[in-house]
């Protein structure tokens, strides 16, 4: 070669573009240890998660459409090779739909899953928060994996005046997170029926305003209406608000002091992932780097150098000096107009 070619950049760049093909023809992985995590989420799946109080392009959203969206987020978001396990609660209880499985390996069929959740699969329609959250936690327990429960938190029928039932649980046994859902502004729950087309929304005769089952409170006998035997909580109906629902922020907090689980509330994907990756328990874990694509977008990249932007530039250099040898041919008088 001559001392021009070798001082030409093109045929360097030619060089490493072919030097870094066959580098990743070799299929290069470089092993390291990464920190991945073990979660069991478990979706509120209620009439009350139908409520549209958050919004997505300036539409409103519902709680469930929003916790199914920002879970897929929060998924992909999460290092491999993490594990994700999913499961729905309604009534009293956690039912588990799938155990934790590699997210990274298996994310179209949790997507698809996700993307399935739908009030429809409720069995029951009252919701007992405390109980499904005390469930979900076994659950969580005997999978050896970290909790998300994810849940506006509004008990149906309301807590009798005594009070949830007590966690007989270890706090902080397991690791995790309640996920408060839903806006803190009281809003109307839309009412559906079996092919999901509204038909309205929940008036104050639709649902319990008051529990009454069990032991009347104290202060039942001064109520009007009051008969021990015939009505022992009075007898006059219970006016509320439980036909609107908010999310019962201060109930999931003392729920989470109960069972050791920390708190916060449903925005964006990004959040959930760091209040997640700050509760949840770290799993080092081996784990390999591909290298090939790497590799091969830097060989992409000399040969777009090589035949895009040297002939572009070639052209720019040629033009210059064109023009520098055209000026100096022109006469040095200019005819005045």
């Amino acid at each position: 070669m001559s001392r021009r070619t070798l001082r030409d950049p093109r045929l360097w760049l030619l060089m490493l573009a072919l030097c870094l093909l066959l580098a990743t023809l070799a299929a290069p992985h470089v092993a390291r240890i990464g920190t991945s995590y073990r979660v069991l989420v478990i979706a509120d799946v209620t009439g009350s998660m139908n409520t549209r109080d958050y919004a997505l392009d300036g539409k409103p959203e519902s709680r469930l459409d929003a916790v199914r969206r920002v879970m897929r987020q929060a998924i992909a978001a999460l290092p491999c090779p993490s594990t994700v396990g999913l499961g729905i609660f309604t009534e009293r209880r956690a039912f588990l739909l799938f155990d934790p499985v590699d997210v990274c390996e298996n994310f179209a069929p949790v997507n698809a899953a996700l993307a399935a959740l739908d009030w429809r699969m409720a069995w029951e329609g009252d919701s007992h928060i405390a109980e499904g959250l005390y469930s979900a936690i076994n659950l969580a327990r005997d999978l050896d994996s970290d909790l998300a429960f994810l849940t506006d938190g509004q008990e149906a029928p309301p807590l009798s005046w005594s009070g949830g039932p007590a966690f007989e649980g270890k706090p902080g046994a397991v690791k995790g997170l309640i996920v408060g859902v839903g806006g803190y502004s009281l809003s109307p729950i839309p009412k559906l029926d079996d092919a999901g087309r509204e038909i309205g929304f929940y008036g104050p005769d639709d649902v319990a305003q008051d529990n009454r089952f069990g032991l009347p409170p104290p202060d039942a006998s001064t109520r009007e209406g009051y008969n021990p035997r015939n009505a022992p909580f009075g007898g006059v109906k219970a006016v509320g608000n439980e036909h609107l629902s908010s999310v019962r922020e201060a109930y999931l907090k003392e729920l989470g002091a109960k069972t050791g689980l920390a708190y916060t509330h449903l925005v964006d994907a990004a959040g959930l992932v760091d209040a997640l990756s700050a509760t949840a328990t770290p799993h080092p874990t081996p784990s390999t780097l591909d290298l090939r694509p790497v590799l091969a977008a830097f060989a992409l990249a000399a040969l777009v150098a090589v035949y895009g932007f040297a002939p572009l530039f070639e052209r720019g250099v040629r033009r210059r000096k064109t023009r520098r040898q055209i000026d100096s041919k022109e006469p040095h008088w200019r005819v005045a107009a």
